[in-house]
């Protein structure tokens, strides 16, 4: 009878559980089919003179919603020539630097920076953690619309909502060029102060509709993101008609990351800090599992894509920030040529100059690097004892991406000892 009585109330907890699941999930799916509605001018914000462009009129949206759906019904023809790129890596790898060799090709780019901060900022404030099916979810839709051109999904995630289609809060507007352009560029509005502003020229907060139009007008689109766990759940991007996709996975060496996050994360990271200061309790179990998930959903990632399935075939590629930072030039030409991308003279340019920079220009965010230093920093931060808790948890990780374990706290800080294996992952 204890038996029955057991199974039942084991029965009843996993029914709870699974439906406070499906609740998360049902909430973001109710944001994912949100439609646009009409939505109530700021008062008193000047919001309005926004939608005028320097001639005197901005297309309407019943305009902007036609040329879309032209889009998706006329896929065949504008699909030719047109390439998709995602670059997805994880925080401190160097994204930001290598998402540039895109932001700078010119002209026929539409460059977004790290649009998925709004959707994970959101689930995070809504559930109290974010939900890795609900997240999944959310990132593959948003990204799916983001490459057709069209910002209305994403507007559901931004705080405060966009007005008219018109936001002062996009994260980071600064770090995509094709979000400062002339084209992009509406009249600054007084009183009304932009968080992240064009540093290129003085612009008013952005009109997503107008991005809408100078992202239609380009050639390629690319979107760097640090916020893509699963390579798995971007399979429908793949097998999407309307999109000719090409997925970059950027990684690098787990203890160097590490490193690179207690400096920029301190308060993150402060556990980890304390103990490389020289504290001798132990790291909390809970963060060595957090710092072992990273590893393998990494790892996850680069299995399924150097397997080259059906759907991934010649649409993946693998790069390791240290080859980047060894070979600049090399590697970038490397990732035009799989892109099928014009490599220009303005990238080439830029590579030169940003890969050269002295250490008052290197911060801690920065896109400025000498970046053949940057690969052997870490080496002189991170302490022995930390370094094996890393190797420990990530070693199929090392093994698989070819960074070398270390043995000792002397080979640890032996420059004359690369710890970068010779390695070819695309054929």
């Amino acid at each position: 009878m204890r038996f029955k009585y057991t199974i039942s109330i084991v029965f009843f907890v996993a029914l709870v559980i699974i439906e406070k699941e499906n609740n998360i999930i049902s909430r973001v799916s109710d944001k994912l089919s949100l439609k646009q509605t009409p939505q109530t001018p700021l008062q008193s914000s000047g919001f309005s003179h926004i939608l005028l462009k320097h001639n005197g009129s901005f297309p309407s949206l019943n305009k902007m919603k036609r040329r879309l759906e032209n889009y998706s019904e006329h896929q065949e023809v504008t699909i030719k020539g047109k390439k998709h790129i995602l670059l997805f890596a994880t925080t401190r790898t160097g994204s930001s630097f290598v998402g540039e060799f895109f932001n700078q090709q010119g002209e026929n780019m539409f460059y977004l920076f790290e649009p998925l901060w709004h959707v994970e900022k959101m689930l995070t404030l809504e559930t109290g953690g974010t939900n890795a099916t609900a997240a999944a979810k959310a990132y593959r839709d948003v990204l799916r619309q983001l490459f057709l051109c069209d910002f209305s999904l994403m507007e559901s995630f931004i705080e405060p909502r966009p007005v008219d289609h018109v936001t002062p809060a996009l994260f980071r507007r600064e770090s995509s060029s094709s979000l400062c352009e002339e084209s992009v560029c509406s009249p600054v509005v007084k009183g009304v102060f932009e968080r992240h502003r064009c540093r290129t020229r003085r612009c008013g907060p952005l009109n997503l509709t107008m991005a809408s139009e100078s992202c239609l007008q380009k050639e390629h689109r690319a979107i760097k993101s640090v916020r893509v766990h699963q390579l798995e759940n971007l399979r429908p991007l793949a097998e999407d008609p309307r999109l000719d996709i090409r997925f970059i996975q950027l990684v690098r060496d787990p203890r160097a990351v590490l490193a690179s996050r207690m400096v920029a994360f301190a308060a993150k990271y402060k556990n980890w800090k304390d103990w490389a200061m020289g504290g001798n309790q132990p790291i909390d179990n809970d963060e060595v599992r957090k710092l072992k998930g990273n590893c393998d959903n990494i790892r996850f990632s680069a299995e399924v894509g150097l397997r080259q399935p059906p759907w991934l075939r010649g649409r993946y590629m693998l790069v390791r920030y240290e080859d980047i930072a060894r070979f600049p030039m090399k590697k970038a030409a490397e990732m035009y040529r799989f892109t099928g991308i014009p490599f220009t003279p303005q990238v080439k340019s830029w590579i030169l100059k940003n890969t050269q920079a002295s250490k008052e220009a290197s911060g801690v965010y920065s896109t400025q690097k000498n970046s053949s230093e940057q690969v052997e920093k870490w080496r002189f931060r991170l302490p022995f004892k930390i370094a094996q808790v890393v190797q420990r948890v990530c070693g199929p990780t090392l093994k698989l991406f070819g960074y070398k374990l270390v043995t000792s706290e002397q080979m640890l800080t032996d420059k004359s000892v690369s710890l970068i294996e010779d390695k070819v992952f695309n054929f």
